[in-house]
């Protein structure tokens, strides 16, 4: 038997366990990072142990995980009162009663009913009798024997099943215990819990059996602590925190001048930076704002309004002291004669205060026809940029049946251990638009190009793919993601979810990348087709899901610089510096293709050559880039980095400076 104090390393951090309100079936754990056992004496292989629970009682079974190099014996978790092993965590019995998922001796409450109560004991093991070593050892030594006579049977089981069976939820990041999206514990709102109930939770309804994961490839795990740590561990904030607060001279909005309204145009983050933007006009030209309307006519046809996609009435009261924003047009104005008017991009407060803020003399109601790219990135007053910052990391809180769902496949993404959000953008509409068609067959090729010609508002139509690709403007396909992923020294093991639309030739093109790993996740897997079905025609709603598991992930990668990129790496900065890593794409493609050609081979050469390349493209704290050298008009604009991808030095300060703001930390 393995000794009490036998030394164990844990990577990643450990806090204390949290309570959890009884009215829902999330129970908040302690993060269980990765956990390594000094090579011992083997007693029982490491396994996989899902618990069932139903009318016959309990059913355990179990599964061999490829990480037999350490063998672990198991232990009855007081948490579940059940047996229970994670794929991200390797326990010893520290003694009686000790949890192997969550690795810490407390026993699990409940809140709610006025005391703290360990958990009822649905197979035995409850407080008092594991507290009995002699006793505990015998019914390990029981079971352990009644597992190994399943393994001889040939039990399996899915591996969202052995991973989430343990009821274990992780609540925060490797570095930052701050979330997004809501404080903790989580809470269902009351009109959509009926739509998730509490039995599904954490059930991941249409993961891959393990057994299918193990036959691709036997899974791996990083060598060692220092390799874990480059891995996973964010870069270091050097302090930045938001601050956001107005300046002492900031006033309330006055008398407004007249009304605004903004129809947005692109997808779900472009819409969002525009309509940002917009308040900042509004502002500019004390204007009430008008709800903005999202766009029904791009590329996907989404009708989704404003509600639908965010809480609109948070968004009124977070600016309530910023702008006036109304839902509708007074009854009276709806048909009154309105000013019509494309807003010049990247404007400067001269603009919009001589140019557009006169048409007031004459309507009383401007139409914005578009709004992205309507401000400009720098050299606007900090008041403006402040203000900025407010209304899109702060107003647009995502609609609640969004965030409910959203959160939940955090959870489950959360139960398979640390895991990487990959903005896989290899859809449809992007493989058009930038005419990248590399890997693609000549029909694939043919189709992306018909649709090019087809949509009007794209004005490039002739396009040399394999240029666009030289120069670094194409997305990485998924086969170099997988090799870029492996060259940094991501293990076969880690978790990766694909925030992403449907991905352009399906499967076919995804073999290479999900052979390299196997735990490849989506939406769709992590979520029954029930849960999806209110937002599955709704691209933005979508989108917004996958916002929201990848701005929570562990490392967030965008095989491409979208605006989806932009949004969800601005926002990592925003909540802490975040560990995001940003491809090299035009060294990348150099790199990949002498591996195709046989100039240089997968391997440590390879390796070295790509993490050298990334190692200041992980997200640390950065003055935002100004535009590139010798480049005039539109195309110096375009040359600059976003105001939204990288929020300093106007929106974070580092603490202890007299502009910083610990108190809009959280949002």
């Amino acid at each position: 038997m393995p000794s009490r104090d036998k030394a164990i390393r844990v990577f990643g951090s450990n806090h204390a366990p949290r309570s959890v309100p009884d009215s829902i079936a999330i129970r908040d754990w302690t993060r269980c990072r990765r956990v390594e056992l000094e090579p011992r004496r083997p007693t029982v292989p490491f396994h996989h142990s899902a618990v069932v629970h139903g009318k016959k009682g309990i059913e355990n079974q179990k599964g061999a995980v490829g990480a037999s190099r350490h063998e672990a014996r198991v232990a009855p978790c007081r948490h579940t009162a059940s047996l229970c092993v994670a794929s991200a965590c390797v326990a010893a019995a520290q003694g009686p009663a000790v949890c192997c998922c969550c690795c810490h001796r407390q026993a699990a409450t409940r809140v709610g009913v006025g005391t703290s109560t360990t958990l009822p004991s649905a197979n035995g093991y409850n407080s008092k009798a594991t507290q009995k070593r002699p006793r505990a050892r015998a019914r390990r030594a029981a079971l352990r024997w009644w597992l190994v006579s399943l393994a001889a049977t040939g039990a399996t089981l899915t591996a969202a099943a052995a991973l989430l069976a343990v009821v274990l939820h992780v609540s925060t990041t490797a570095v930052s215990n701050s979330s997004a999206f809501a404080g903790a514990p989580y809470r269902l709102p009351g009109a959509f819990r009926d739509l998730y109930p509490r039995a599904s939770a954490l059930r991941c309804p249409n993961c891959p059996s393990l057994r299918d994961v193990l036959t691709n490839r036997p899974l791996d795990g990083a060598a060692d602590d220092a390799v874990e740590k480059r891995l996973w561990l964010p870069p270091p904030s050097r302090g930045f925190v938001p601050c956001v607060a107005p300046s002492p001279e900031y006033r309330r909005p006055s008398a407004s001048r007249g009304y605004l309204l903004v129809h947005t145009n692109g997808g779900l983050n472009q819409m969002r930076a525009g309509i940002s933007d917009m308040v900042a006009v509004a502002r500019i030209l004390n204007a009430t704002l008008i709800i903005p309307e999202l766009d029904k006519k791009s590329f996907w046809h989404d009708k989704s309004n404003f509600s639908n996609v965010f809480d609109e009435q948070h968004f009124i009261n977070s600016l309530v002291h910023d702008v006036r924003v109304e839902k509708k047009l007074p009854k009276e104005l709806v048909k009154a004669p309105k000013s019509v008017r494309y807003f010049k991009s990247w404007s400067g407060v001269d603009y919009y205060q001589d140019e557009i803020s006169p048409l007031w003399d004459h309507r009383q109601v401007i139409r914005a026809a578009k709004s992205d790219s309507r401000l400009a990135n720098n050299y606007l007053p900090p008041d403006i940029q402040k203000l900025r910052c407010r209304a899109f990391f702060q107003a647009p809180r995502f609609s609640p049946p969004i965030e409910a769902l959203g959160k939940l496949l955090v959870e489950r993404m959360r139960s398979f251990g640390p895991y990487i959000a990959l903005h896989l953008r290899y859809e449809k509409d992007m493989l058009a638009f930038s005419g990248c068609t590399y890997g693609l067959s000549n029909t694939e090729s043919e189709e992306l190009a018909v649709i090019r010609e087809n949509t009007t508002y794209w004005k490039v139509k002739d396009i040399d793919p394999l240029e666009q690709r030289s120069h670094g403007y194409c997305p990485l396909t998924p086969k170099e993601v997988g090799m870029f992923l492996s060259a940094l020294g991501y293990p076969s093991s880690t978790p990766v979810y694909i925030a992403a639309g449907e991905i352009y030739g399906g499967e076919s093109h995804m073999v290479d990348l999900q052979s390299r790993f196997p735990i490849l996740m989506n939406k769709e897997k992590l979520a029954s087709a029930e849960e999806l079905q209110p937002f599955r025609k709704y691209a933005a709603q979508m989108a917004a899901l996958d916002y929201i598991v990848s701005v929570e992930s562990d490392v967030f990668i965008p095989s491409y610089s979208g605006n989806m990129a932009r949004a969800v790496a601005g926002h990592r900065r925003f909540l802490g510096h975040r560990k995001t890593i940003s491809p090299e794409r035009k060294a990348l493609v150099r790199l990949f293709d002498k591996v195709s050609s046989g100039a240089l081979k997968e391997g440590e050469m390879l390796s070295q050559k790509i993490i050298d390349i990334h190692q200041k493209r992980q997200g640390s704290p950065r003055k935002r880039k100004g535009p590139v050298p010798g480049t005039k008009g539109k195309d110096r604009f375009r040359s600059e980095e976003a105001f939204y991808e990288n929020p300093l030095p106007d929106c974070l300060c580092q603490q202890g400076s007299p502009a910083s703001d610990d108190s809009l930390v959280s949002i």
